[in-house]
């Protein structure tokens, strides 16, 4: 690790060094080690996919047209730089849409509880947190948690430069929204493990939200079953490529989470499972793994640059292919039904 100034880092950025920024979670590591070993061993993950009959169904529930409408209006904010303030402006509307959907299951559902808050930061832009809770009891003390990042870039001009994000990472955040809506309208989701969904603010200053979150749930000893980051999920051309794919990433991750959402991808899409190094923290998954928990990354290929158009103006929503976010939104519904309901 070495001090720069944030200056420094952007001039980084633009120069294709990748980095995770450690100012405020030094002792993370060290940290999570520790109570990992005592206090924050979880269940053992699921060897076999055991709830095909009931996920499947879900799909139906699943929309293009709200990711599409979703994601029009989330890029109209000129940027969701962490510490602009129209980052600011389009975190609060995005907790507006994720209350939206869980205010109308509670509504629906009285077996439902579902509660969205704000992780705040000492930047512009806080974090974003949905929970839902076990309807069973006793209360399992583990949580399976789902991400994105909800922030953009130009890198050029990181505080007031056109950054619409449409791909990265709004692509993986209507994906999650998605799935979370698709979960909590069918009548057949009725979790045993708690499940969270999260969007991260501060991903492309060097993962600040998701340490942050993380570094906060190893302070408080919380158990977590399994984390999977969505970060770019829009991302496809088939006249470039016939076979649609999802990049698995194997750096920064665990094993035998990664093998599970390799299954995940096999039974409940068509799209065909690459492994994927990044060679650095390349997403919020990174944090979590540092922090000792378990944690996986699916991505749009199994091309890191595959998209040309991040951190960019050309970042927009005509870029996205909403079919292959369908195939993401597939992925996490069957990673939290799978992992919040017992055999």
């Amino acid at each position: 690790p070495r001090w720069v100034l944030e200056a420094d880092t952007l001039a980084l950025k633009r120069a294709g060094v990748r980095f995770m920024d450690i100012t405020d979670t030094v002792a993370l590591d060290r940290q999570l080690v520790h109570a990992a070993q005592l206090d924050m061993l979880t269940s053992p993950l699921p060897r076999h996919l055991q709830h095909q009959d009931a996920v499947k169904p879900i799909f139906d529930l699943l929309s293009t047209d709200y990711m599409n409408q979703t994601l029009t209006r989330f890029t109209e904010f000129s940027t969701r730089y962490y510490k602009s303030e129209s980052g600011r402006q389009s975190c609060e509307w995005l907790f507006g849409k994720v209350s939206e959907v869980a205010n109308g299951a509670s509504m629906a559902d009285s077996r439902l509880n579902v509660t969205v808050s704000y992780f705040d930061h000492p930047w512009t832009q806080s974090s974003i947190i949905a929970r839902v809770e076990s309807t069973q009891k006793p209360k399992n003390d583990e949580t399976i948690i789902i991400s994105a990042h909800q922030d953009s870039i130009n890198m050029w001009l990181p505080w007031f430069g056109r950054a619409p994000g449409a791909d990265d990472d709004g692509s993986g955040t209507v994906t999650i929204l998605n799935a979370f809506r698709a979960l909590l309208t069918s009548k057949s989701f009725d979790p045993d493990t708690p499940v969270e969904f999260h969007w991260y603010s501060g991903e492309e200053a060097g993962l600040l939200g998701s340490q942050a979150v993380a570094q906060e749930y190893a302070r408080q000893k919380r158990k977590v079953l399994g984390m999977m980051q969505m970060d770019m999920t829009g991302f496809y051309d088939p006249s470039k490529r016939d076979t649609e794919v999802v990049g698995i990433v194997s750096d920064h991750t665990d094993p035998e989470l990664s093998d599970f959402l390799r299954k995940l991808v096999t039974e409940y899409t068509h799209m065909e499972p690459k492994a994927l190094r990044c060679g650095y923290a390349c997403s919020d998954h990174a944090s979590w793994n540092k922090a000792g928990y378990r944690s996986a990354m699916s991505f749009e290929d199994d091309d890191l640059e595959a998209n040309s158009h991040i951190h960019s103006p050309s970042d927009t929503i005509d870029t996205i292919n909403f079919d292959h976010c369908q195939e993401f939104s597939k992925i996490a519904v069957g990673f939290v039904y799978e992992l919040s309901h017992k055999a």
